[in-house]
């Protein structure tokens, strides 16, 4: 049986709502989330705000952190879990971490409500201020999968066939800030030795209609994007950001458009710039061409 696609509509998610359980979860902060939000949906602000690295210590402190949350909003592995954030461009793909988080830690339902909140709204569907108390549950706790990367295994992938996609915004892309929170928040601007490079946001295409923020692009349109930087369907494709929320919304493009081995460096630019030893490109990024063949007289 296949699964359902991640993406779902508003009009789907209302009618998920009404026929089988489901934990609706809303990343966005606490103050936003109480000012109006999707009814019974809760509030889990550190899925987007929770910094890992990828020592064993740290996959560790992260499996376990939310694993706890997870079960604390009421998943035991019945229900279908779907994120939200305000818009897909707006959040940093915060709702995408969270279903990348739940994706590594193996559980069998998860989506993500394409447009966000602000479809929800735009498509006319009541919200509600009411905070919601869920049941908690216990989560199921197998082995995780194989989408996560430790920075030992991107270190190994340097120079190989392995596509390294960089995604951040161009300032952190051409070595003008070191993060979204400030040129100076990680200590070393730059980029992974080799990374190709495709702003998150190309992946997504306004939706024409008021108060209706981007949605994801056709898989044939991903897979277009992905051609002009040289990446194919079939590619191993190593992701990375500044701590793993656009590159998840990425993650999801790439995974709905067809592309085979997805995995993402969840750490990021955050622990690779935080660790000397690991190699860095800081140099403004050029064009190469292959030479001109000469032409016989």
């Amino acid at each position: 049986m296949s699964q359902p696609p991640t993406l779902v509509s508003p009009a789907e998610l209302q009618a998920l709502m009404a026929t089988e359980p489901t934990v609706v979860i809303d990343t966005r902060d606490a103050d936003t989330y109480a000012a109006g939000h999707v009814p019974g949906a809760i509030n889990m602000r550190e899925i987007f705000t929770y910094l890992a690295t990828s020592t064993a210590e740290g996959l560790e402190a992260l499996k376990a952190t939310f694993a706890e949350a997870f079960g604390a909003a009421g998943l035991s592995g019945k229900e279908t879990a779907v994120f939200y954030e305000d818009a897909l461009n707006s959040g940093y793909g915060q709702s995408c971490r969270g279903y990348y988080l739940l994706t590594w830690l193996g559980y069998p339902k998860v989506r993500v409500l394409n447009g966000g909140y602000s479809a929800w709204k735009a498509a006319g569907l009541p919200t509600s201020t009411e905070a919601v108390t869920p049941t908690p549950a216990t989560f199921p706790t197998g082995p995780t999968t194989d989408v996560m990367l430790t920075k030992e295994q991107v270190a190994a992938a340097l120079g190989t066939d392995v596509v390294l996609l960089d995604v951040r915004d161009i300032d952190e892309w051409t070595g003008e800030s070191s993060s979204p929170y400030g040129k100076d928040f990680a200590p070393r601007k730059g980029r992974l030795p080799g990374a190709k490079w495709i702003e998150w946001y190309r992946f997504m295409k306004p939706s024409g209609k008021p108060g209706l923020g981007p949605q994801f692009k056709s898989p044939l349109e991903v897979q277009a994007e992905c051609a002009t930087a040289g990446i194919a369907p079939t590619d191993t494709v190593y992701l990375y950001c500044f701590k793993g929320a656009r590159a998840s919304n990425t993650f999801l493009a790439l995974k709905q458009a067809g592309f085979t081995d997805v995995r993402m460096y969840f750490g990021s630019w955050n622990e690779w710039s935080r660790d000397d030893s690991l190699p860095i490109e800081t140099a403004p990024p050029v064009v190469t061409r292959p030479p001109k063949l000469a032409v016989a007289a």
